[in-house]
């Protein structure tokens, strides 16, 4: 009987295939490393970067450039939070109240 490969649902961060695994590894070691050492700027500026939330953004960007397949900061979170019109008509309800 051939046996059946486990897929799993879950997806990493850093893409599913190993070559996405090794730009991300090798780019994020370079970055943390400049970042460290005060050697890491940012965009045109030149400016050094003094925040590690932004060396990580940095890293995740070049490995992006070079080909990692990492999704954006946004696309797992997306979710509506537009209300819809009933929403609108409570709220002119209750300041029509107050006067």
């Amino acid at each position: 009987m051939p046996t059946k490969k486990k897929s799993s649902s879950k997806r990493s961060s850093s893409g599913s295939d190993p070559k996405s695994k090794r730009i991300v590894r090798g780019k994020m070691k370079k970055t943390m490393h400049e970042f460290k050492h005060h050697e890491l700027k940012s965009g045109r500026s030149g400016k050094k970067v003094k925040n590690p939330k932004q060396a990580i953004a940095i890293g995740l960007s070049e490995a992006r450039r070079s080909g990692a397949k990492i999704p954006k900061k946004g696309a797992a979170k997306k979710k509506s939070t537009s209300k819809g019109p009933s929403g609108r008509k409570s709220a002119s309800r209750k300041t029509a109240r107050r006067r």
